[in-house]
């Protein structure tokens, strides 16, 4: 597998503790909703890659194991947001307002 990440799908991901995990997550999650807004498709799918790379990476970290059941399905919604049909009917506001919670918490844990 090639990742886009390399230095953290080497280790330096399992350093970070479940907040700053999911606050650089959120990072490419924000990314893509705001190159889908501006219509390129190009780089929100990179993007959206990205996030899911991230969010592999978080799920196998053994730390996050009592956070999996979270993880996973805020991947599931998110794929289902982003590329299919919104069964879930998730919107752009509520992947903000999550994610930008976890990057808030991370940066009181500093």
């Amino acid at each position: 597998m090639t990742y886009q990440h390399k230095n953290l799908a080497l280790g330096d991901w399992n350093k970070l503790p479940i907040i700053a995990q999911m606050a650089n997550l959120g990072s490419e999650v924000l990314r893509a909703l705001r190159w889908r807004a501006k219509g390129n498709a190009a780089y929100a799918r990179a993007a959206f890659e990205r996030s899911l790379e991230l969010f592999d990476l978080t799920a196998a970290d053994q730390k996050n194991i009592n956070r999996l059941k979270e993880v996973l399905r805020a991947r599931e919604t998110w794929v289902d947001f982003f590329a299919y049909d919104n069964i879930y009917h998730s919107t752009e506001k509520q992947w903000e307002k999550y994610f930008l919670a976890f990057n808030w918490a991370a940066n009181i844990n500093k």
